[in-house]
């Protein structure tokens, strides 16, 4: 396969793993295809199995050497559990909501849907706690 061929695979992928989020994939196969495409740029022109050979062999040890010192200098700020948590917040009751009975409870300016896990009945302006939230179902006790 001609030498620009494999630089142009190299950007193409190089670009596509810019364009997603970030798994450092592409970006090694992006590598294993310039480092293919310089190789033949030089002169060690070989046949096309063999470049094949290069390109994944090259790829698939970059990948293994570089991959997860490159995800540990990346995503070492990232958290590593629930970004956003509303367990534990307080929720008003926008009407009366029986023991075991679903209402409706406001949660930071939105109407949800509340259930009454408590052992008394909630009132319509009651200041509520979060016990856990089931889809899109808050768990509620007076």
């Amino acid at each position: 396969m001609a030498w620009w061929i494999w630089l142009v695979l190299g950007l193409v992928l190089f670009v596509l793993e810019a364009m997603t989020p970030g798994g450092f994939y592409l970006l090694f196969f992006g590598v294993g295809a310039i480092a293919v495409g310089l190789m033949t740029v030089a002169g060690m022109d070989v046949a096309f199995i063999w470049q094949g050979l290069l390109f994944v062999a090259v790829s698939v040890i970059a990948l293994l050497l570089f991959r997860k010192p490159l995800l540990a200098r990346f995503q070492h700020g990232m958290p590593k559990g629930k970004v956003d948590s509303i367990v534990g917040e307080t929720a008003k009751a926008l009407d009366e909501i029986a023991v075991g009975a679903i209402g409706t409870a406001e949660l930071r300016g939105a109407a949800w849907s509340a259930q009454n896990v408590g052992d008394v009945p909630i009132a319509r302006s009651t200041r509520c706690r979060i016990e856990r939230v089931d889809g899109l179902t808050l768990h509620i006790r007076a």
